[in-house]
Parts: structure tokens; C-alpha cells; sequence
């Protein structure tokens, strides 16, 4: 016997809602985007044209695709036509793509992203999910949506620029010596500014022309071959310095693109190449990519950003700037690995933020090591006399203190050495283990006061329980998050350009990791809470059982 079916019965229509499981994804998509505040889509309203679908709904639809992994603006419009939770949210609109993807790359978007985290974090504070104690930072490389092959190099670009310049300058003196140019008057003997570059051009089109206005005046067969065979030598010129004006153009305008950046792809101007860890040729092959920073605790995405510098130790500030700014007030312990280990990022937690920073330094494992405490010629093992200011090297030789050194990093910031000296490194049969210096140099050392007390009170903290503790949870909070967004929701490339719309498909992607994770809890909780009362009415039955019938 078989259940009733035929194509040809009419089925009234029902609510969607009730198609769906009491603990489905897009209840938990539902509740988080009615959590923002209506004035957070007054931006998008409009007095003239067609009504528009309202931003609500688009923003379900997205986050709910994300969560499925469906990152194209085709698949989430086909979504909506046969997917019940996407139609329940939509209640049954169908945007098109392009609506779609107009949707997601709005800057406006942004800010309700930014408001989904926000009402996000507020839910799990009110459920006691997480216990705003520490937050954990770390970063990873994204590939951007850009050739692999359109790369622009910063020190190519100078190289050039210099040849160039020199190149224009020698053409100059050398039109000038031929008095095929009058002089002109210049800033800079040694390069043509770009003004300059033009006036050249134009009076060698003026010397051309008056060339072309010769040979048509005269009717001597003679006369007019000479005159084109001198005319040739200032065209070659003024063709010349045309291509030179062009690239010169080119040259500023990459530069300016670069900023503080070493390269650049001409597909996406704001991505930069990095070395990515997915190098399956082992090569260092370099892909254009960002730098996603992310901020987490209990393996949930609470605050993100991106960067186009591929290191971490200068993004550290600017994302602290931006947790504070947009997010949320900072907790008690900022927790990062050594690639945030610097003076600058110690400093600026401890005194400006008044935070604590867990956050190692590049040598920190390499110090704890037995090798590294019994090598004789690491200068940290070298005792150190404070009254007259000196180490004592292995061959029992004074480096006493010479003088103060500045050094400025290319972020700005300026630190301070104490530099001490050896008395005599020429006849020590140890010179080559101990110094690269060359013959004739002492074996120098540069102390870095206020470094060595910011790793000493690092390695305090690092020692202590309650913060060795919160520290050892780094690995198992942070990182999980980017596995689960890289090998559970697949997103390994971005598909917009530019940083801005990067920063937003981002955020849809951090919001679905977090949204499927809290979806996974729920059910879990649900499905154990069910468990134990079904034990404890299990339990009910047979104490009833045995007092009743005395079984």
C-alpha cells in the first residue's frame, strides 16, 4: 500500500514558516537582522523611482546564502526560487542578480554589518556565551578577485622612473648643445620637472613645425630634401620626450597608488602580493590578496578588518582603532601571537589603551630553549656589571658603554639604544663565533632599555596561571575561525574588487560562520536538554513501576 499521491490535487497554500524545523538556520538569519535599529536603514530610502526591496530582507537573503556557502549573485537568485527558508525570508520576492550584487557592494552596507556584529556580540554577552574577558586577534591572507600576473613592483617602478629622468636630462643638454632648443629656465639641473618635461615637447613641435612650414614655401627639389632630412633629427626628439611625458604620468600615477604599499595588481589597485601559506609548489609563489585581521572569543567573529600590508605588527593599532571605534570597548587582556610582538604595539596597549597585552615576541620559544640559555655568546647570557656599566663577553673582556643611538622604523616610530662596545675584539680566538663585524670593528651591542623590560614583563605574565591560561586559548579560539570559513564555508577568494567591497563580502562571510555556529549550539542544546528529560521521565516510570507493582 502506498500514501495517497497526484499531481492533480489542489493543495492550498501555506505558510512557509511551517515548512521549516523549529531549530533552522534562517530563524537564527531572521532574529539577527530584525535586532538592528530602523534608523540604521534610513540610508537606503529614497523619494523618487520605483519602490526599492527593502534592506532587511536583502540582507537575510545574503547572510542565509553565505551560510550555505552560495557567494555568487546568480546561485543566491536561484535560491530564492527553490529554497524554502530563502523564500520564507524573501516571503517569496524574487530580487534579480544584478539587485543582488548592486545590494552587497553598497557602502551603506557596511554599517548594517557592522550592526549585525554588534546586536551579535550584545546576544551572546545577554546569554552568557562568552565573558568578555579577553579578546583573541590574529590575521590571514584572502586572495583577491585579480590575475596572479598583473603585478606592479614599487622598486621597478623607481628604477625606471630614475632611468628616465636621466635619460631626459642627457636628451636635453644635448638639444640645447645642438641648438635644436633654446635653453630654458629650470628648477633642478639634474632632473626635468613635468612642466618642464612639456615645455621641451612643445618647442620641439614648434622647431617641427617651422621645419614643415620651410619645405612647403620652397620649390627647390635640393633645398626641400635637405630641409626633411634636418627635420628628422627633432621629430625622433619630440617623439621621444611625448613617451617620456606619458610614462612619467604613469610612473607618479603608480606611486601613488602604492602609498606605503611594495606592489600592486592592476585589476585590483588595492590589493597587494603576498605570499600565501596554500603554496602547493613550495615555491613562494605570490598572489595578489588582503590582510584580514579578525578579533574573536569563544570561536565567534566579533570585530574584522582589512589591510593591504601582508604584515601583521603595523595592522595592530589601526585594528584596535577600529574595534574601538565601530565595535565595541576593548576587554581587560588583548591576546596575539608574535607576529604583534613589537615596542610600538607594547606600548601602545599598556599606556595608551591601559590594557594587558598577551602577545609574544619573535624570539620568545627561541629563548626558553636549553641551547639558547647555555650558548655563551648570546648577549642575553653575558653578565652584566651595573656600576660600571658593561658587559663581560666569554674572553672576559669589558663592552662598556660608547654612547645613545636613535633608530626611526618606517612607521615613524623612534627607538632608543644604549650602545655598547668591546675594548679589543682583534687578537679573541672566539671573533668569529661571536662577531660578523669586520677586521678592524669591535663586537657592538645595541641595548634596547625599555624592549628588554617589555619582554621581561611579558614573559612574567607568560608564566603566571590565570594568564598563561587565557593565553594557551589563542590557538583554540582564533584560529578555528578561519578554518571553518576557509574549509567548512569554502570562501578562499573574494569576489569583488576594491578594498571597501571587500570589506563587506567579508563581513557576510565572518556573520555566517558565526550565525551557523550559534544555529549548531542551539540545536545541540536542544537536542540535550530533550535527552535528559527523556532519561528523567524514563527514570519517573520506573521508580512508579517498581513502588506500584513491586516489579
Amino acid at each position: 500500500m502506498f500514501k495517497q499521491y497526484t499531481m492533480h490535487d489542489v493543495i492550498l497554500p501555506l505558510d512557509l514558516e511551517r515548512k521549516l524545523p523549529k531549530n533552522d538556520i534562517a530563524f537564527t538569519v531572521n532574529t539577527l537582522v530584525e535586532s538592528i535599529p530602523d534608523e540604521a536603514f534610513d540610508a537606503f530610502l529614497r523619494k523618487t523611482g520605483h519602490p526599492a526591496y527593502h534592506p532587511r530582507m536583502m540582507m537575510k537573503i545574503i547572510l542565509c546564502a553565505y551560510t550555505q556557502s552560495v557567494f555568487s549573485g546568480r546561485k543566491i537568485a536561484a535560491l530564492l526560487q527553490d529554497s524554502i527558508r530563502m523564500m520564507w525570508l524573501a516571503q517569496e520576492y524574487q530580487p534579480s542578480y544584478r539587485t543582488i550584487n548592486r545590494f552587497r557592494v553598497n557602502p551603506d552596507v557596511q554599517d548594517l554589518l557592522r550592526q549585525c556584529f554588534v546586536q551579535f556580540r550584545c546576544q551572546l554577552v545577554q546569554e552568557k556565551v562568552i565573558e568578555e574577558e579577553a579578546i583573541f586577534i590574529d590575521g590571514t591572507k584572502i586572495e583577491a578577485n585579480a590575475n596572479k600576473f598583473t603585478f606592479v613592483w614599487r622598486k621597478s617602478t623607481e628604477k625606471y622612473s630614475a632611468q628616465l629622468m636621466e635619460k631626459s636630462n642627457r636628451m636635453y643638454e644635448e638639444l640645447v648643445e645642438q641648438e635644436i632648443i633654446p635653453a630654458i629656465e629650470r628648477e633642478n639641473p639634474e632632473a626635468l620637472t613635468d612642466e618642464e618635461l612639456t615645455q621641451v615637447a612643445e618647442k620641439l613641435d614648434d622647431t617641427v613645425q617651422g621645419y614643415d612650414r620651410r619645405i612647403e614655401a620652397s620649390e627647390d627639389v635640393a633645398e626641400r630634401k635637405q630641409l626633411r632630412s634636418a627635420r628628422k633629427a627633432p621629430k625622433q626628439y619630440r617623439k621621444q620626450y611625448n613617451d617620456f611625458i606619458t610614462r612619467n604620468q604613469k610612473y607618479k600615477r603608480d606611486m601613488e597608488i602604492f602609498g606605503d604599499r611594495n606592489s600592486y595588481s592592476k585589476t585590483d589597485p588595492d590589493a597587494t602580493f603576498m605570499r600565501m601559506k596554500d603554496d602547493y609548489m613550495k615555491n613562494g609563489q605570490l598572489k595578489p590578496g588582503y590582510n584580514v585581521q579578525l578579533a574573536t572569543e569563544g570561536q565567534y567573529a566579533l570585530a574584522y578588518d582589512v589591510f593591504p600590508n601582508p604584515t601583521d605588527t603595523r595592522t595592530f593599532i589601526p585594528f584596535l582603532d577600529k574595534i574601538e571605534q565601530d565595535f565595541f570597548a576593548l576587554p581587560k587582556y588583548i591576546v596575539g601571537d608574535a607576529g604583534y610582538g613589537s615596542e610600538q604595539n607594547y606600548d601602545d596597549v599598556v599606556s595608551h589603551r591601559k590594557r594587558i597585552p598577551l602577545i609574544t615576541y619573535n624570539q620568545y620559544r627561541k629563548e626558553k630553549k636549553k641551547n639558547y640559555k647555555q650558548d655563551p655568546f648570546q648577549m642575553s647570557n653575558w653578565p652584566y656589571d651595573a656600576e660600571e656599566d658593561a658587559f663581560t663577553c666569554p674572553n672576559n673582556r669589558k663592552l662598556a658603554f660608547h654612547y645613545h643611538s636613535e633608530k626611526r622604523d618606517k612607521a615613524g616610530f623612534m627607538r632608543k639604544y644604549r650602545v655598547y662596545e668591546c675594548e679589543d675584539c682583534s687578537s679573541c680566538p672566539f671573533r668569529a663565533q661571536c662577531t660578523k663585524a669586520k677586521e678592524g670593528n669591535q663586537r657592538r651591542i645595541y641595548y634596547n632599555e625599555r624592549w628588554e623590560e617589555q619582554k621581561a614583563y611579558t614573559r612574567q605574565l607568560l608564566a603566571e596561571k590565570e594568564t598563561g591560561e587565557i593565553y594557551g586559548k589563542r590557538k583554540i579560539d582564533v584560529e578555528p575561525v578561519f578554518g571553518f570559513l576557509k574549509a567548512n564555508l569554502r570562501f578562499t577568494r573574494v569576489s569583488v574588487r576594491s578594498k571597501e567591497k571587500v570589506k563587506n563580502e567579508l563581513g557576510f562571510a565572518f556573520m555566517a560562520v558565526n550565525i551557523r555556529k550559534f544555529t549548531a549550539r542551539a540545536v545541540r542544546f536542544s537536542r540535550d536538554f530533550k535527552n535528559r528529560v527523556s532519561k528523567k521521565i524514563s527514570f519517573t516510570k520506573k521508580m512508579v513501576m517498581e513502588i506500584f507493582f513491586c516489579i
